[in-house]
């Protein structure tokens, strides 16, 4: 398939800003982005090698469109919010053929959020100082290196959005997309009819890592993956009296989906922990721990 000027994750295709450059405002931009970067997994990474920033360059006739069109809604935001369209810079991973294709063609080929339709269905971006969530939707490409857009983001007036929500869109014309929490959001959600207007990709973030974990909050997910004393029914059967009904059926609805193949066993622990928290399922799993004694059985 033939791509844009821009489309691809080539040193073609961008202007590089490396630790060595010449230009001192490369050099600014390049720590500015390091910094956020770093400072955002400084509890999860031992160690991060930022490997290069490739700026999206917009120079085919679809990418000076794609520019038109974000300033065009930005201006139109800021009528309708009273002089503040809230914009943000934001965080995107994915594979290096998704980031490819994102700053080629725009979000419209870009699959499902990597963490399931928990706050409804868009395009999920992390916060500049919370780049956590986009880098474990990255992936690690044959080179070792990971791909993460750093965006600018049309935010307007937000709407706070539940767990579960199967929301799609606007819940009215006063607001434009949705957070999951109003105070300190973690996730900005970008409804599908906004998400080649209100996000433009600007930079494309190529690092390596030498360890990639979990913060303490986040243990909970490596303890379900490996603990041999419980099986998930096993699970959703003691978690049934500390949720209430409509709980319940979502975390009952995941798992049907997981054992049809259609979300994965990440996106179905995550479900799990957004639901019933860390803390009650390590109770669970010890519980069961301290019961069974070293018997085994596998998550299914």
């Amino acid at each position: 398939m033939e791509h844009d000027q821009v489309s691809s994750v080539t040193e073609d295709n961008y202007d590089i800003l490396a630790a060595r450059s010449d230009s001192s405002s490369a050099s600014l931009l390049y720590d500015i982005i390091k910094n956020s970067l770093v400072r955002g997994l400084r509890n999860h990474s031992q160690h991060v090698t930022l490997v290069a920033i490739r700026k999206n360059l917009f120079s085919s006739l679809s990418g000076q469109g794609r520019i038109q069109s974000f300033r065009i809604f930005s201006e139109a935001v800021s009528r309708k919010t009273g002089g503040n369209p809230n914009l943000k810079y934001a965080w995107y991973g994915g594979s290096k053929k998704e980031i490819s294709d994102v700053t080629s063609h725009g979000f419209a080929c870009v699959k499902s959020p990597g963490n399931g339709d928990l706050y409804g269905r868009g395009i999920y971006l992390s916060p500049a100082k919370f780049p956590m969530d986009s880098v474990l939707s990255s992936e690690v490409d044959a080179n070792g290196l990971r791909h993460i857009l750093l965006c600018r983001v049309i935010l307007g007036k937000t709407e706070e959005i539940c767990a579960g929500s199967e929301q799609f869109q606007p819940s009215s014309e006063e607001f434009d997309t949705g957070v999951d929490n109003l105070d300190q959001p973690k996730k900005y959600i970008v409804w599908s009819c906004y998400m080649n207007s209100h996000i433009l990709p600007i930079f494309v973030i190529s690092f390596n890592t030498t360890s990639l974990t979990r913060s303490p909050r986040s243990r909970g997910l490596a303890l379900i993956h490996r603990s041999p004393y419980i099986s998930f029914p096993k699970l959703m059967s003691d978690l049934k009296p500390y949720l209430i009904p409509s709980e319940m059926a979502l975390v009952t609805r995941s798992h049907t989906a997981f054992l049809a193949k259609s979300i994965t066993r990440n996106q179905l622990i995550s479900t799990l922990r957004q639901i019933a928290g860390d803390n009650l399922l390590k109770a669970m799993i010890k519980s069961s721990r301290n019961k069974t004694f070293g018997t085994f059985n596998n998550i299914n």
